[in-house]
């Protein structure tokens, strides 16, 4: 697993790439990949991880799928959940990639949740499927919590994103707004204003207005217990997919909150890819 810095727009920002376990690519073949897309050498990786067996084999030997994770939270709260890279590259059998978003872990800039942060996982994207080793028709974007919304608009950017998958997703920002009153204050500066206030920028970064616009099959997870991000959310978003010929599944966890237990979480990953690789 590496975590390495890329460059968007203007910015370096940071994100963290794992490799599933028994392949392998140097932290100097990544470094001259980065040079060559972006331009510049200004662009550190360091190694977190080595693959559990010690023989691997070059990543290249093989064209691999690809499982964007858009992480949740904002700053510190919510950051990129290493132990998910792990689990996902292992049951998934992908190359997973996860953006931290400007101005987390070192990156530049300012978080916008889901304004101008978001070019952080479309620069990743076009990145990515300039790899030689990535096949770009495989590309898979998960958006976790606060998450779903970079992942649902990088679906609508990205022609060729294969599968969207909405983990415990905010589908609308504004009943976020109302839901979560110890969020308001955060709301309101990154934002801009209040839902009455700026309208227009909560419905921009709210999912459930742009279900009309999903080209590929989206698949939404969600506890029915969910406090931080309400089951609410996923229903209405679900229910919205359908109405607008979306080919949508849900897959409902009975009692379970934002946070899956362990043994749960391992088995929604499993079939998370089940409906992947369908």
């Amino acid at each position: 697993m590496y975590r390495l810095t890329y460059l968007s727009g203007s910015f370096k920002v940071k994100g963290y790439l794992a490799y599933p376990d028994g392949f392998h690519f140097h932290a100097e073949d990544l470094k001259d990949r980065l040079r060559s897309h972006f331009g510049t050498g200004d662009l550190p990786v360091t190694e977190l991880a080595c693959c559990i067996r010690r023989e691997t084999r070059d990543i290249r030997s093989h064209k691999w799928p690809v499982f964007i994770y858009c992480r949740g939270g904002i700053g510190k709260v919510g950051s990129v959940k290493t132990d998910w890279l792990e689990q996902i590259s292992t049951i998934g059998r992908h190359l997973v990639f996860a953006p931290c978003y400007r101005g987390a872990e070192g990156g530049e800039g300012r978080d916008e949740f889901g304004g101008n942060d978001r070019e952080d996982v479309l620069s990743a994207y076009r990145f990515l499927e300039s790899l030689p080793f990535v096949d770009a028709n495989r590309i898979t974007v998960m958006g976790f919590s606060r998450g779903a919304v970079n992942a649902a608009l990088t679906a609508v950017h990205m022609a060729n994103v294969r599968k969207l998958v909405l983990w415990g997703g905010v589908s609308d920002l504004a009943q976020t707004y109302e839901e979560r009153i110890d969020l308001r204050r955060m709301l309101k500066r990154v934002v801009g204003g209040t839902p009455v206030r700026k309208p227009e920028a909560f419905r921009s970064r709210s999912p459930l207005y742009v279900a009309d616009q999903f080209k590929c099959p989206v698949l939404i997870m969600h506890g029915t217990e969910d406090v931080q991000v309400d089951y609410l959310h996923g229903i209405n978003m679900y229910h919205k997919l359908l109405e607008n010929g979306v080919n949508a599944d849900l897959h409902r966890y009975e009692g379970c909150g934002h946070h899956l237990p362990q043994a749960v979480h391992v088995h929604a990953i499993q079939r998370m890819f089940d409906w992947i690789n369908k």
